[in-house]
Formats: structure tokens, sequence, C-alpha cells
């Protein structure tokens, strides 16, 4: 192709991308800006095909030089730094109007601990859990908290615990990530998955299609659960009392303000389902001091009308 046409083609779809870049990046999510985003990008990078057609020879120069296994460093270092987001990128992300605002924020206190998520500006949730006699401070037990949908699939993990032993500690949530990491492979490879497949109400694994639907008349219920746990905490019954399970119901529908979350159980692997399924059963006289781990679990939300 004609390499003026191509070479002036870069750069206007460049153009445009690095604008609406910049315009998502410190605007509020609009998706107008994000849609055009994308969809030159996918343009983008056919243009860069021709592109590098029509400038093979140098290009070919350029790879057997240093100046390509330093660049490849370079681009490696920075893509794992801003992968991992260590608390500088974190801080610079959270410069954003909208990728900021879906940041979490997670703080123990003397008396409890908060976890604040925001997918939009005008979407605020807040999770304020008030310590039990059990729970030490010194000491905390493990816990995460994530959303499932009404069909009980497992769609984010909000707040993971930092022990790499998951499995053993919260088994009931690292069973649903498991399931979750299983049904999206599914869903890749275009397998039809249980209550994820088409596009149906509660098939989405994005959260943000719970609490920001597309359509209002339409809402998607969402559950928060909670699972806790304080490893060694023996009593006269068990060598170590299993993790407890809290859980609401969010229900955009029937917005409510403030909700507490319940107790539903603990979970127990029934070994006689094939494959092994964890399942939540009624917490019975086992139980003592990992029932005071926690005195209540508050769900705040603030809704605010959105803006365009």
């Amino acid at each position: 192709m004609r390499r003026s046409f191509v070479s002036l083609l870069t750069a206007m779809t460049f153009l445009v991308i690095a604008v609406t870049g910049v315009l998502a990046f410190v605007r509020p999510f609009s998706m107008t800006i994000v849609g055009l985003h994308a969809l030159m990008g996918f343009l983008f990078i056919g243009v860069v095909g021709f592109h590098l057609a029509n400038n093979l020879r140098p290009l070919k120069r350029y790879l057997r030089s240093k100046w390509m296994w330093i660049n490849l460093a370079v681009t490696a270092a920075l893509t794992t730094a801003i992968a991992m987001q260590p608390q500088p990128v974190k801080a610079l992300l959270g410069l954003s109007g909208n990728l900021g605002p879906a940041l979490d924020r997670f703080e123990l206190h003397d008396d409890g601990l908060t976890y604040q998520y925001t997918p939009a500006p005008h979407y605020k949730l807040t999770l304020s859990v008030r310590m039990g006699d059990a729970f030490d401070p010194a000491d905390p037990p493990e816990f995460a908290i994530w959303i499932e949908n009404s069909s009980f699939y497992h769609i984010r993990t909000l707040h993971r615990p930092e022990s790499a032993d998951n499995e053993a500690s919260l088994p009931y949530w690292s069973f649903k990530v498991k399931e979750y990491e299983k049904a999206k492979l599914a869903a890749a490879a275009g397998v039809d998955v249980d209550a994820i497949s088409g596009a149906t109400k509660n098939s989405s694994f994005d959260p943000a299609d719970y609490m920001l639907p597309v359509d209002p008349e339409e809402p998607m219920p969402y559950r928060i659960l909670v699972e806790i746990n304080q490893r060694g905490d023996a009593n006269e019954a068990v060598d170590d009392q299993p993790s407890l399970i809290y859980s609401v119901e969010v229900d955009n529908s029937d917005p409510h303000a403030f909700q507490l979350l319940d107790l539903i159980g603990y979970p127990q692997l029934e070994e006689d389902e094939q494959p092994p399924q964890w399942a939540i059963y009624y917490v019975d006289q086992r139980f003592d001091s990992a029932l005071e781990l926690i005195d209540s679990a508050l769900l705040t939300i603030d809704r605010d009308k959105p803006s365009d």
C-alpha cells in the first residue's frame, strides 16, 4: 500500500488513540470514549501491519541491534511493575477519574476493618466489619471478600488473604475461585457453562454488569460474601474451628443504603459428590470463639445519579 497514505493513516489513528486514552484516564467512565479508544485500537493494529510491511528492511536492522534487547528489557520491567501495582503505581492510578475509583481500599482499625470498593464515582460500596471479642488485631484472622451472582458463581474477589495457603484456611472461597477459573476457561473455549452461558441475566464475569447494569430496568442481583478464619482456635470439641461465612444479597431494583451481612454457616467438603464439592452447613455446637470474631458486618452503598 502507498507509503505516504499508510504513514499518515498511522499517525491519525495514533492521535485518536492517544487523545481518547488520556480522556479515559482523567475523566469518569464514558462508553463513548472507551468504545472509540478500543475500536480505533483494533484499526491501529491493522494499520501498523501495513506500516511494518512498508518498512521491513530497516526494521530488520533494528531487530538485530543491541537496542532491541534494551527495549525488550525496559518494556518487560515496566509491564511487570504496572501489572503488580506497587504503591507508587497505585498512587498514580488513583489520580485517574476512571481507574482510580475502581481501586479498592482496605483498612484495619483498632475496632474493626473497612473495605471500600468504588466501581464508578456514582456507586460507592463500603463494608464495615466491627470486631468481636475474639478478634485480635495483633494476630488478625484471615478472610476473603468476594462477589457472586444469584446463581452462586464467583464473579470477583475483592479482598484476598496474604497467606499463600488459602485452600486450607479459607476452603470455600478457594473452591469458588477454582470453579470460576474453570468456568472462564470453558467459556473462552466456547463450552456451554451453567449460569455463565450466553448473554442472559447473571451470565457475566464482569462485576460492573451487576453493580452498574447498562439497562437499569433489568438489574442483576448479586451477593457479597465474607469467609473468615482464625487458625488454631481450638476448643473442647475440635482442634481448629472451621471458617465461617457471612453473606448479603444486593438488589439494585430494591436499593438499600444499609444492609447487614448474615452468618450463613461453615463450609464442609461433600466427598460423596463427584467431583467433591464444598457446601455450607449451619453452625453447630462445635463453634464458640469463632462466632465472636465478627460482632457485625455492615454494607453501605451510596448510589448517585450517574453523570454523562
